[in-house]
């Protein structure tokens, strides 16, 4: 799932927040995913692409939704790509047709 402002680059309170984790959460990953390497301005600050996002998300569905360890979903990362994102994707559209069925009830009722 995509931000939706349009921006290139994303502060890492930005990418918490929309993914749901915390800071020090993304921190850690980024530490323990080699893959996993935002780019940071002059200050230091992390700069989020989109494609980091995306990748945040398939590391945040195979430790929060499947129940991997962070080394387990490095490895699964490494050896099943395809795999990975394929369910994360079916994942995250499950996620929003939930969250559209819930606006759809809370306007009927």
């Amino acid at each position: 799932m995509a931000l939706q402002d349009g921006k290139l680059f994303y502060k890492i309170s930005e990418v918490a927040s929309h993914l749901g984790v915390t800071a020090s959460t993304l921190r850690f990953w980024e530490k323990e995913i080699p893959n996993l390497k935002p780019r940071t301005n002059k200050k230091g600050n992390r700069q989020y692409t989109q494609e980091d996002i995306d990748k945040i998300q398939k590391i945040k569905f195979l430790v929060k939704d499947q129940g991997h360890t962070v080394a387990g979903a490095k490895q699964k990362l490494s050896l099943n790509k395809t795999k990975v994102e394929s369910q994360s994707e079916i994942a995250e559209r499950l996620m929003d047709i939930k969250k559209f069925l819930v606006e759809l009830r809370e306007k009927l009722g």
